[in-house]
């Protein structure tokens, strides 16, 4: 059953998690999760920094845009330059520079992702390495020691991610592995300065989801998180399977959505309850010389750019936008220039993070169903 609609404050340890409002026409909820390493405004976009970066930008450039919380990867800091370096140098705040929050996940979705280059057991997973064939086992424990190690503020217990297709017994098995792990996972974790969250898998699958978040929230953990989803399924599959899993999850928690993605897949789980998003999106498309603006998605190389005097967006305030041409960031990439996937990603992280102040502000109002309107009307009316 849904939990009540309701304002109120958790405080666990080093950790508070205020909801401030619940949108009067969806399940949209506006909140501050106060952290060791300061205040995340929810809902949020966090930009991926696999290996301690946001690829090609600066903290301070983040900063200047307004992120507020970057996430890193376990699995690959592990293997470079490994958690001992990291910890020596102050962890993953001082090694690179970043003085807010940070989540690293804990390599589970490697598990998806890396399935040819591994071996999974009751125990744990064994992968070879994709850069040398070298040996890296993760366990719920060593994943609790080497993330304590990097010293993140938000931290995530070891689970399976099967595909999108797995067989139903494929994704059973995967759901009650990842509670056993979820388990060990707390009974490891040593840090109350680190927030664990346990992770419901399950597929698209209303019966696996509710099984899996039912055998986790016994386990009470500080905030809980939606995995497995943008790993093949159809974007309405993923909503759908949002709107029977969301509810179940504990209103006074934060709710977070792993590796998802574009601008419409932020709205749509935003109006469903979820208050934490991350995702590769912005910054690998800005690589590639595609900008997410106010009125749509833009390729940068096209010819129709050669001349063009005008800002890449208009309605972007971001530094991208206020200095260069869509001529002159079309040069650099025609040119293959350096500069050219920095800038596009700046912009592109800046639109994340205007969209996500934007849905903030229609929570507090009470119109985030006519905040997804508007945008998706513009955005469709350009592709």
């Amino acid at each position: 059953m849904p939990t009540p609609r309701c304002r109120g404050t958790v405080t666990l340890s080093h950790f508070e998690f205020e909801l401030e409002h619940t949108d009067t026409g969806s399940s949209a909820r506006a909140g501050i999760w106060k952290t060791p390493h300061g205040a995340v405004e929810t809902p949020a976009f966090m930009p991926v920094g696999t290996l301690a970066s946001v690829k090609g930008l600066t903290p301070g450039q983040l900063r200047q845009v307004g992120v507020q919380k970057v996430l890193a990867n376990t699995y690959h800091l592990a293997l470079r330059p490994g958690p001992e370096v990291v910890a020596d140098l102050g962890g993953l705040h001082g090694f690179m520079s970043w003085d807010g929050p940070i989540l690293t996940d804990s390599g589970g979705f490697q598990i998806f992702s890396l399935a040819k280059l591994r071996k999974l057991d009751e125990n744990g997973v064994k992968f070879r390495s994709h850069l040398d064939g070298s040996l890296l086992e993760l366990t719920p424990e060593s994943a609790m020691r080497i993330q304590e190690q990097l010293g993140a503020d938000c931290i995530m217990c070891l689970d399976e991610c099967p595909p999108a297709d797995a067989p139903r017994e494929q994704m059973l098995a995967a759901v009650d592995l990842t509670t056993r792990w979820a388990r060990r996972c707390r009974d490891a974790h040593q840090r109350d300065d680190q927030a664990l969250f346990g992770i419901v898998q399950g597929g698209i699958d209303r019966e696996m989801r509710e099984r899996s978040a039912e055998t986790l929230l016994p386990i009470d953990f500080p905030g809980y998180a939606v995995g497995g989803l943008s790993v093949g399924e159809a974007p309405p599959q993923m909503y759908e399977t949002l709107d029977f899993t969301v509810p179940i999850l504990p209103e006074d928690r934060p709710r977070y959505l792993m590796g998802v993605g574009t601008p419409t897949d932020l709205i749509e789980g935003v109006l469903r309850g979820i208050d934490l998003f991350d995702c590769v999106m912005p910054t690998r498309n800005g690589r590639n010389a595609l900008a997410f603006t106010s009125l749509g998605k833009l390729r940068i190389r096209n010819e129709q750019f050669k001349l063009d005097e005008s800002p890449l967006d208009p309605e972007c305030e971001c530094p991208t936008c206020q200095q260069f041409t869509r001529a002159y960031l079309r040069h650099l990439f025609m040119v293959k220039e350096m500069l050219g996937p920095i800038l596009l990603s700046w912009h592109n992280i800046a639109f994340y993070q205007k969209l996500m102040r934007g849905l903030r502000q229609a929570i507090r109002e009470d119109r985030g169903g006519e905040f997804r309107s508007v945008q998706l009307a513009r955005w469709n009316a350009s592709s």
